[in-house]
């Protein structure tokens, strides 16, 4: 008897087997190059195909190849009405204050990194990121509060795949670099002015929370 899997569907009008086996992990998550260098070259083998494939999904292929590591965004068009429009696969996720905050200052750090041209990871430890973050608190603030709000942050930002936690150090991180992708230069170039925007936010803040 034969089996569902034993059909070869190569010929049945969808993607070949190969060009799948590329696309699906990139419909789940960001592809890097260092944890998965097979899948990688077959990525680079076929990176055309896969743009084409994707974009009849409302999709692009970003591939930083110096960097390692390539996702999938919803193509940036025209304004569609809601006939024409494709539903869109990739969600968008707003981020909260915090986390955009954060967000921000480990993009600056790498950016400083990247300047000194030393090693290629920016490894932080979590005591630096507390550190990162105190000076936009009033000088006092409570640091048990402070450290579990950073850890907080840090474990979203994880699951947003920005950084990771190394193994066996669970205080020690690593600042991703396709971080590069979603705070690009243009928007570093205005830093010190969004930095006085948050500084003016975390103001407020401070004050709703001694009013109430």
């Amino acid at each position: 008897m034969m089996n569902v899997t034993d059909i070869d569907t190569s010929h049945s009008g969808g993607p070949p087997r190969e060009l799948s086996s590329v696309v699906v992990p990139l419909l789940k998550g960001v592809l890097y190059q260092e944890e998965n260098p097979g899948l990688w070259g077959s990525l680079l083998n076929l990176q055309a195909s896969v743009r084409d494939y994707v974009a009849v999904l409302g999709l692009e292929l970003i591939l930083d190849e110096a960097e390692g590591y390539a996702f999938l965004r919803s193509r940036q068009g025209g304004e569609e009405d809601e006939t024409t429009a494709i539903p869109r696969l990739v969600t968008r996720r707003q981020l909260s204050f915090p986390v955009s905050l954060l967000l921000a200052l480990l993009r600056k750090k790498l950016a400083e990194f990247d300047a000194g041209g030393g090693d290629t990871r920016l490894i932080l430890s979590r005591d630096e990121v507390v550190e990162l973050i105190r000076i936009f608190h009033p000088a006092g603030s409570n640091e048990v509060k402070l450290i579990d709000q950073v850890d907080a942050t840090l474990n979203k930002i994880a699951e947003l795949g920005f950084i990771r936690r190394l193994r066996g150090q669970n205080q020690m991180i690593e600042v991703r670099r396709i971080i590069k992708a979603f705070v690009d230069a243009q928007w570093l170039a205005h830093f010190d002015e969004r930095l006085a925007e948050y500084r003016q936010q975390l103001a407020g803040v401070g004050a709703g929370d001694e009013n109430g």
